[in-house]
């Protein structure tokens, strides 16, 4: 199937990415749930992203991405925003290709991502109380420098390289009838969407937000990217802004997502809770969106063979041992 959208990528640079990021990134498990599997009705399988290289799927976008970039831009050295999860695998991946890295981050970051960013050799700048506070930072240090931008969601490379998990899930799952997929910039879900439809047209594809970081969901409400105030959510992974000027990921999502659901704070620390303890997974609260809408019962699994993105596991341990039922805050970053 050729793709549908008005968004110039299709299958072939997923593939492609697939083998350009091959030394990079891993095939990630797929879990096949019997607890979630009961307590739904339903054939459930979880994809493991949690347990990949620097602890979400972020490192498969990243690696697409600075790999593809000439000589001149490599000397010229990168740039990027992020509050923890992109920041992170931009600069492991910068650092195994040999590249300088500045990654801008809010003030609230989680200490061990900050760690983590600095462990691998990038220049970590503070900046802001917002995630788009410390993006619009980003920008500034990129004229500055002179150097490239690395977009964390709405570039084609990046796009692309997320969507490898799409063609991985049809081939580990191959019964797959629906998937689960955390929404926020619209990078993971755009690329997944378009992988596993243009395989197979059948397939559904579920996005799940948090309800204090709904800007992509009250975005495709209004028809237009719109900017909405930040909200403090136990899924920081999924906060900030898609912009205004957003050119793929927005309208690759209307293109091909076929429901939007959102879950609340109570119900994500619920699910990190059951990750933790009933499927002994360390999982981050944007990572367990999709597992809070089937405990949640806000997506009706009966019937339907489906597969879950657990898309990061990065959750410092004080945030991990807080995590209450009323809303514990932070721990892993975008």
């Amino acid at each position: 199937m050729e793709s549908t959208s008005s968004v110039p990528l299709g299958l072939d640079q997923v593939v492609a990415a697939r083998h350009a990021i091959a030394n990079v990134a891993l095939q990630s498990p797929v879990l096949r749930s019997h607890v979630l599997s009961g307590l739904t009705g339903t054939p459930v399988a979880l994809k493991l992203e949690n347990l990949q290289v620097t602890g979400s799927f972020k490192v498969r976008g990243a690696a697409n991405r600075l790999l593809a970039l000439s000589g001149e831009e490599r000397a010229r050295g990168i740039v990027t925003c992020s509050s923890g999860n992109h920041g992170k695998a931009v600069a492991y991946v910068a650092e195994l290709l040999g590249i300088r890295a500045t990654v801008c981050v809010p003030e609230w970051v989680d200490s061990s991502k900050l760690a983590a960013i600095r462990r691998y050799g990038a220049v970590a700048v503070l900046h802001g109380d917002t995630y788009d506070a410390a993006e619009q930072r980003s920008y500034e240090i990129q004229r500055e420098q002179g150097s490239t931008y690395v977009n964390p969601f709405d570039d084609p490379l990046i796009i692309a390289g997320q969507g490898t998990i799409g063609l991985e899930l049809l081939e580990q799952d191959p019964d797959l009838d629906t998937v689960l997929v955390p929404l926020s910039g619209g990078g993971l879900i755009g690329g997944i969407a378009l992988a596993a439809k243009s395989a197979n047209p059948k397939i559904r594809v579920v996005a799940v937000s948090a309800a204090n970081a709904r800007v992509m969901f009250e975005s495709l409400k209004s028809g237009r990217p719109l900017a909405f105030p930040e909200e403090e959510t136990v899924a920081s992974a999924l906060s900030g802004g898609i912009g205004l000027d957003n050119r793929y990921t927005f309208q690759l999502v209307q293109d091909y997502v076929d429901e939007h659901l959102l879950v609340t704070e109570d119900e994500i620390c619920e699910a990190m809770q059951f990750a933790a303890v009933e499927l002994k997974l360390v999982v981050e609260g944007g990572g367990a969106v999709g597992i809070a809408a089937l405990l949640s019962g806000k997506f009706a699994a009966h019937g339907k063979h489906t597969a879950v993105v657990v898309s990061g596991g990065n959750i410092g341990l004080e945030t991990l041992a807080g995590i209450k039922q009323d809303g514990a805050r932070g721990g892993e970053g975008r």
